[in-house]
């Protein structure tokens, strides 16, 4: 993995060369620049971290705002296979936490600025498509449109898989677990369709 800068041995503000009154050497202000330094690398750290999690966070939010099991929902003929609704919940929360790992790793192991662009564009697909998603099956009622758009869903999955694999392999195995899901989520849109269609 890259190293980020984290691990390198802090300067030591009590070590100073012999010699300090001759004008040559700032212990004050060496002792500040390792305080920013070290400051610095706390915040490069934390920043890409509480970024990821917010957009985790506000993404997660607007599916569950968006998801509405109601009477339509529950009218809908279903397979038998299909898991029980409470435990759609925490496989979402454990998906999106480990799309958040996925987003940090690749963030933090990009080592130039256009792979940096890269992942801030695939997960931002992947947020818009995964909330269109619960748009078109809960708020419009339409599990066609759905199906269709699901697509596009797996593909906002599967190419950072891709991408990512090139540099940060730990963001693209994080992402697995995803894409599983949503291949088994597809399916049973599929079978919904199957089952209830046609959709005014």
């Amino acid at each position: 993995m890259t190293d980020h800068g984290l691990s390198q041995t802090p300067l030591s503000c009590d070590a100073h060369p012999a010699g300090l009154g001759s004008g040559d050497h700032d212990p004050i202000r060496a002792c500040r620049q390792t305080g920013i330094r070290r400051m610095t690398a706390r915040g490069s750290f934390w920043k890409p971290v509480l970024t990821a999690a917010a957009v985790a966070v506000v993404v997660g939010t607007l599916g569950g705002v968006l998801t509405d099991t109601g009477p339509w929902y529950q009218e809908l003929k279903k397979p038998s296979w299909q898991p029980p609704d409470w435990l759609f919940g925490p496989a979402w929360t454990i998906i999106f936490a480990l799309a958040t790992v996925s987003a940090v790793y690749a963030w933090r192991d990009a080592q130039t600025r256009p792979q940096r662009e890269w992942v801030i564009a695939l997960f931002t697909v992947n947020g818009a498509c995964n909330v269109l998603w619960s748009s078109l099956f809960f708020t419009l009622r339409r599990p066609d449109w759905a199906l269709i758009e699901v697509v596009l869903l797996w593909l906002s999955i599967a190419s950072p898989i891709v991408v990512f694999w090139w540099f940060a392999r730990t963001a693209s195995i994080c992402l697995l677990p995803y894409l599983a899901w949503v291949s088994f989520a597809a399916f049973l849109n599929w079978t919904v369709v199957r089952l209830n269609a046609p959709f005014a």
